[in-house]
């Protein structure tokens, strides 16, 4: 299955997709239940998230360079659909009335309460985010092929967590944390996350390398 006539890309039947897919998904959504508490280094604000969230990204680059953006698009809605079967569970657990003896109900909430304002920020960031970032790749191998992967990593990379943390940030803190404050939490977001990236791209070569190399139906396509 290609993308285009130029750039390879693997079929998604008997290959390493559905593992790829499960591990995208399972890391947004520890991702998105950290992100509910802030952290402070110094002056320095972020999310929880951010520890796990930019491998969300290496694994979408993963999938859009071997499997193309169709299939990453089959694992993005996925893990969209899956935050927000996620987001309702906890609001039905919530509210659901708690056992005599259970004394946890006001930590459950302060942690996995239904707050429709971070869920509409994660599920709005991870989707405009992560599809731009997987049609960038794309295109940009569409004219590389094979060369240059680097440059669709990075490139990829600084469109897509730029929407991301644009739009996460805007919906879920805009009026929480207001001024400077609120401009450096967005910055200093989107500098983090691209900068794990950056460090992390030796280990994107090595798997998508081992991932290429053991899916069969990879094949480099003449120019």
């Amino acid at each position: 299955m290609t993308d285009s006539r130029h750039a390879a890309f693997a079929s998604t039947t008997r290959s390493f997709y559905p593992l790829l897919v499960g591990l995208f998904v399972g890391l947004l959504l520890i991702s998105n239940v950290g992100a509910v508490k802030l952290i402070t280094f110094g002056p320095i604000i972020v999310d929880g998230g951010a520890f796990l969230f930019p491998l969300v990204y290496i694994v979408g680059d993963v999938l859009s360079e071997v499997y193309g953006f169709k299939a990453t698009r089959r694992a993005i809605v996925l893990g969209f659909a899956v935050s927000i079967l996620a987001a309702l569970v906890f609001w039905l657990v919530q509210i659901s009335p708690a056992a005599d003896g259970w004394e946890n109900q006001a930590a459950f909430e302060s942690i996995l309460g239904f707050v429709p304002r971070i869920v509409l920020a994660s599920v709005c960031g991870f989707l405009v985010g992560q599809l731009l970032n997987s049609y960038v790749l794309v295109k940009i191998k569409e004219r590389t092929q094979e060369k240059a992967l680097w440059l669709r990593l990075l490139g990829s990379t600084v469109v897509g967590e730029f929407a991301d943390t644009v739009v996460f940030c805007t919906i879920a803190f805009l009026g929480v944390i207001t001024g400077t404050e609120f401009l450096l939490y967005v910055v200093i977001g989107y500098f983090y996350k691209t900068l794990v990236e950056v460090i992390l791209l030796p280990v994107s070569y090595r798997v998508i390398a081992y991932v290429k190399r053991k899916e069969p139906t990879y094949e480099v396509v003449p120019a």
